[in-house]
């Protein structure tokens, strides 16, 4: 009979034991696990936030928060923004500092870190410039095309920010982040008071994504390292985000809702970026849990195939939940959680029931266009973890 002290390496099988055997020892796989909750977060918080409500002809786009406004704490589970830009920070000045050190520039260090980060770009744009093309062309009616189009892009939002603050990195290392969440919070105080003008709050699309992004260049200093820094940021940056929805005025919301007068993400408000200081402060106390979690080599697995093509599940889910939607429409019916406004209980229990429908869609999107993550493998082989943490909001393989 085998020990049970065996070595992990060779507990296990499959894939699994493969991943475990490909992982350099002194990789953080806490890291990586903060990074794949942030993007099945998105994921799963667009799918259930998100609705396609067919109505005369047109489909349109809605979302159960703007009926039910007590499903606000939804939000607060899966807006996981904070978390992106924070696992980005720390790989952005690792990076950084590791190609300085080998005497790489700084044109050629951004160079390779935006092209990886938009390489999967191009088969998402092509693919919905055709798309829209047929849809127009069959006669679908333009608000359609518009509400699928938006939805279909709007990944891309993200993706632009993250690159400029990937140029900012070296900046983003000289500065504290109480900086630019000073500068929202002097946004927020201008723009909400008499006769501001509210297109001076698009300013904290960048510093308020600079707040997390600079606590992850922090990180990579050596700082952020005690506890007592993690339950700082947790305690702090919760009271302060309960206490300016409260008193303030801010929504309760940590995502857009249509027809709000506010919104706190679209663009950033001072609520939102003190939410994601509470956010990184939890995922900081979780490092060590994680970290014994992620010793299983089923868990690790499972974490590292999520940031292995975390880029294309990050753009093809909207793609996948409106294909589904799109091809309920042919039922000729109005499918309860699909098409239908979503107004109460029995959407919300039938929008769970779809997600994994979503999912199924997503994992044909994944086979389709994985390969555009990575590019053409250079040998037989492909590495199934990476062997640095890459700057980009997910993790790519490196080839052998």
């Amino acid at each position: 009979m085998a020990s049970s002290t065996l070595d992990p390496a060779r507990r296990g099988n499959g894939l699994a034991q493969r991943i475990l055997l490909a992982t350099p020892p002194g990789r953080d796989r806490a890291v990586d696990a903060l990074r794949a909750f942030a993007v099945l977060g998105v994921v799963l918080g667009h799918w259930l936030v998100t609705a396609l409500v067919a109505d005369g002809g047109v489909v349109h786009s809605t979302s159960p928060l703007a009926y039910v406004p007590g499903l606000a704490p939804v939000s607060w589970v899966f807006q996981t923004l904070a978390v992106f830009f924070l696992v980005g920070g720390l790989v952005g000045a690792k990076g950084y500092a590791s190609a300085r050190a080998r005497g790489t520039t700084y044109g050629q260090w951004l160079g390779a870190r935006l092209k990886r980060l938009f390489r999967p770009v191009a088969a998402l744009l092509a693919v919905w410039a055709a798309v829209t093309g047929v849809l127009l062309a069959s006669g679908v009616a333009p608000r359609t095309v518009r509400t699928l189009v938006s939805l279909a892009y709007s990944p891309l939002w993200f993706l632009l920010v993250f690159g400029a603050l990937t140029a900012m990195t070296p900046l983003a290392a000289k500065v504290r982040p109480w900086w630019p969440l000073a500068a929202v919070a002097l946004v927020d105080l201008v723009r909400f008071g008499p006769g501001g003008p509210a297109w001076l709050g698009w300013a904290n699309v960048a510093a308020g994504w600079l707040v997390p992004y600079c606590l992850g260049a922090a990180w990579a200093q050596g700082r952020l390292q005690s506890r007592r820094t993690g339950w700082a940021l947790l305690a702090g940056g919760a009271l302060s985000a309960a206490l300016l929805v409260v008193f303030a005025g801010y929504p309760a919301s940590m995502v857009g809702v249509p027809g709000a007068a506010v919104s706190n993400l679209s663009p950033p408000t001072l609520a939102a970026v003190a939410f994601g200081l509470a956010q990184c402060g939890a995922a900081l106390l979780l490092l060590g849990p994680l970290r014994r979690v992620l010793r299983r080599p089923a868990a690790w697995a499972a974490v590292a195939v999520v940031n292995l093509f975390a880029m294309t599940v990050f753009l093809w889910h909207q793609t996948s939940m409106m294909a589904v939607t799109m091809a309920g429409l042919l039922t000729g019916a109005h499918l309860p959680g699909l098409h239908t406004a979503p107004g109460g209980p029995l959407w919300i229990v039938a929008r769970l029931a779809w997600l994994p429908v979503f999912g199924a869609a997503l994992l044909g999107f994944w086979a389709l266009f994985r390969r555009f993550e990575h590019g053409r493998p250079r040998g037989r082989g492909r590495s199934l973890v990476v062997r640095e943490h890459r700057p980009a909001p997910v993790a790519a393989a490196r080839r052998h």
